[in-house]
Protein backbone atom coordinates (compact mmCIF):
# COMPACT_ATOMS: atom_id res chain seq x y z
CA UNK A 1 0.00 0.00 0.00
CA UNK A 2 1.16 3.53 -0.72
CA UNK A 3 0.74 6.50 1.59
CA UNK A 4 1.19 10.25 1.31
CA UNK A 5 2.61 11.73 4.50
CA UNK A 6 2.83 15.47 5.14
CA UNK A 7 4.94 16.83 7.98
CA UNK A 8 3.59 19.89 9.80
CA UNK A 9 6.27 21.30 12.15
CA UNK A 10 5.14 22.96 15.36
CA UNK A 11 8.15 25.27 15.36
CA UNK A 12 7.52 28.90 14.46
CA UNK A 13 10.91 28.88 12.73
CA UNK A 14 9.59 27.34 9.51
CA UNK A 15 12.13 27.41 6.71
CA UNK A 16 15.07 27.83 9.09
CA UNK A 17 18.35 26.14 8.25
CA UNK A 18 18.78 22.75 9.90
CA UNK A 19 22.00 21.96 11.74
CA UNK A 20 24.61 19.72 10.07
CA UNK A 21 23.80 17.04 12.67
CA UNK A 22 20.10 17.21 11.85
CA UNK A 23 20.83 16.98 8.11
CA UNK A 24 23.07 13.94 8.69
CA UNK A 25 20.40 12.19 10.77
CA UNK A 26 17.71 12.91 8.17
CA UNK A 27 20.05 11.75 5.38
CA UNK A 28 20.68 8.48 7.22
CA UNK A 29 16.94 7.89 7.65
CA UNK A 30 16.29 8.62 3.97
CA UNK A 31 19.08 6.23 2.92
CA UNK A 32 17.75 3.48 5.20
CA UNK A 33 14.15 3.84 3.99
CA UNK A 34 15.23 3.98 0.35
CA UNK A 35 17.30 0.79 0.73
CA UNK A 36 14.37 -0.99 2.42
CA UNK A 37 11.90 0.14 -0.27
CA UNK A 38 9.81 2.15 2.20
CA UNK A 39 10.53 5.58 0.70
CA UNK A 40 9.22 6.27 -2.79
CA UNK A 41 9.82 10.03 -2.88
CA UNK A 42 10.33 12.96 -0.50
CA UNK A 43 10.82 16.70 -0.86
CA UNK A 44 10.58 19.82 1.30
CA UNK A 45 7.70 22.23 0.71
CA UNK A 46 7.86 26.00 0.29
CA UNK A 47 7.07 28.20 3.30
CA UNK A 48 3.38 28.92 3.70
CA UNK A 49 3.65 32.57 2.65
CA UNK A 50 4.64 31.32 -0.82
CA UNK A 51 1.62 29.00 -1.09
CA UNK A 52 -1.99 29.47 -2.09
CA UNK A 53 -5.30 27.65 -1.80
CA UNK A 54 -7.62 27.70 -4.82
CA UNK A 55 -11.35 27.11 -4.27
CA UNK A 56 -14.25 26.82 -6.72
CA UNK A 57 -17.72 27.39 -5.25
CA UNK A 58 -20.78 28.12 -7.37
CA UNK A 59 -18.67 28.83 -10.45
CA UNK A 60 -16.53 31.44 -8.65
CA UNK A 61 -12.82 30.96 -7.93
CA UNK A 62 -11.13 32.35 -4.86
CA UNK A 63 -7.41 32.29 -4.12
CA UNK A 64 -6.30 32.50 -0.52
CA UNK A 65 -2.88 32.29 1.09
CA UNK A 66 -2.23 28.80 2.43
CA UNK A 67 -2.89 28.71 6.15
CA UNK A 68 -1.44 25.32 7.09
CA UNK A 69 2.29 25.07 7.74
CA UNK A 70 3.90 22.08 6.04
CA UNK A 71 7.59 21.23 6.14
CA UNK A 72 7.67 18.45 3.58
CA UNK A 73 6.04 15.36 2.18
CA UNK A 74 6.95 11.75 1.55
CA UNK A 75 5.38 8.96 -0.46
CA UNK A 76 5.83 5.74 1.48
CA UNK A 77 5.26 2.07 0.66
CA UNK A 78 4.16 -0.12 3.57
CA UNK A 79 2.15 -3.28 4.20
CA UNK A 80 -0.32 -1.49 6.50
CA UNK A 81 -1.37 1.80 8.06
CA UNK A 82 0.06 0.58 11.37
CA UNK A 83 3.47 0.12 9.70
CA UNK A 84 3.32 3.69 8.33
CA UNK A 85 2.41 5.03 11.78
CA UNK A 86 5.51 3.33 13.21
CA UNK A 87 7.66 4.73 10.38
CA UNK A 88 6.30 8.22 11.00
CA UNK A 89 7.13 7.91 14.71
CA UNK A 90 10.74 7.19 13.70
CA UNK A 91 10.63 10.17 11.32
CA UNK A 92 9.34 12.55 14.02
CA UNK A 93 12.15 11.47 16.36
CA UNK A 94 14.56 12.80 13.70
CA UNK A 95 12.54 15.74 12.35
CA UNK A 96 11.42 17.10 15.70
CA UNK A 97 8.16 18.32 17.16
CA UNK A 98 5.27 18.37 14.74
CA UNK A 99 2.44 16.41 13.24
CA UNK A 100 2.44 13.97 10.33
CA UNK A 101 -0.73 13.69 8.30
CA UNK A 102 -1.05 10.17 6.85
CA UNK A 103 -3.26 9.49 3.84
CA UNK A 104 -3.48 6.20 2.02
CA UNK A 105 -3.34 6.51 -1.75
CA UNK A 106 -6.26 4.56 -3.15
CA UNK A 107 -5.19 2.14 -5.83
CA UNK A 108 -7.94 1.23 -8.24
CA UNK A 109 -7.68 -1.86 -10.38
CA UNK A 110 -8.06 -1.14 -14.09
CA UNK A 111 -11.32 -2.17 -15.72
CA UNK A 112 -11.04 -5.47 -17.59
CA UNK A 113 -10.89 -4.86 -21.32
CA UNK A 114 -12.99 -7.01 -23.67
CA UNK A 115 -10.96 -9.44 -25.72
Amino acid sequence: MRFLTIYHPTSSEEGGSPTPEHMAAMGALIEEWTAKGILISTEPLTPREACARLTLVGGEFTVEPEIVRAGGFAFLEAPSKAAVVEACKAFLKVAGDGTVEIRQILEFAPEPQPA
